[in-house]
């Protein structure tokens, strides 16, 4: 891949590096998005939908009324789900979702999707996302100096500053470099790191 442009908080281009052309310039590979997308939505599911089956439910054991005779179709409890608040059948119960696709296929897909926004011209490479303080409005600033819309932004871990100024607002979230994901890279427009977690995906992905 050619010579990346990097940037300083004000917009100012400062120097420029070369990023990995495996994991950057990779092939777009749309259909590993899809699996690997679906994998992290299915994984996120509580599965804690549940409902009572006709064991469940308090309701007295005794002969509602006599089998013969009546003219009334037979039933022998006040839990059946024929009968209003008796028991439900094949009702979900709880479940786990989750499942796993191959550690390949999941790097291959992320560098699918880094690869995509850097052939879109939606990545950026910043010197440093070094902030004084925590402080909201210095991240919205950022954004608003490059013109970005939605933002996610990637940095080594511990920057807790970052995070923290970050999480407020709707259209930035915040990421460090071993959390990165595809689903979070294709959600956002734009995605901002820094040299240095650009160097940490490189390690990870590179293998």
């Amino acid at each position: 891949m050619a010579q990346v442009d990097v940037y300083n908080l004000r917009r100012e281009k400062v120097d420029q590096v070369h990023l990995d052309d495996h994991v950057f310039a990779a092939e777009t590979k749309e259909h590993l998005h899809y699996d690997v997308v679906k994998m992290q939505m299915a994984n996120r599911r509580s599965g804690t939908a549940c409902t009572k089956t006709r064991a469940n439910v308090s309701f007295s054991t005794a002969k509602l009324y006599r089998q013969k005779g009546t003219g009334n179709a037979r039933i022998g409890s006040r839990k059946s789900p024929t009968l209003r608040g008796g028991g439900t059948v094949f009702g979900p119960l709880p479940r786990d979702f989750s499942y796993r696709i191959p550690r390949q296929a999941r790097k291959a897909a992320l560098r699918s999707a880094l690869s995509a926004r850097a052939f879109g011209e939606k990545l950026l490479l910043l010197e440093s996302f070094s902030l004084p303080e925590v402080k909201t409005r210095a991240v919205a600033d950022v954004v608003k100096k490059f013109g970005l819309t939605t933002v996610l932004v990637v940095d080594v871990p511990g920057n807790d500053r970052l995070r923290l100024s970050a999480r407020n607002l709707h259209h930035v979230k915040y990421v460090s470099a071993n959390g990165i994901n595809v689903a979070d890279v294709l959600r956002f427009d734009f995605l901002v790191m820094t040299v240095a977690a650009a160097r940490v995906i490189e390690g990870v992905l590179k293998k």
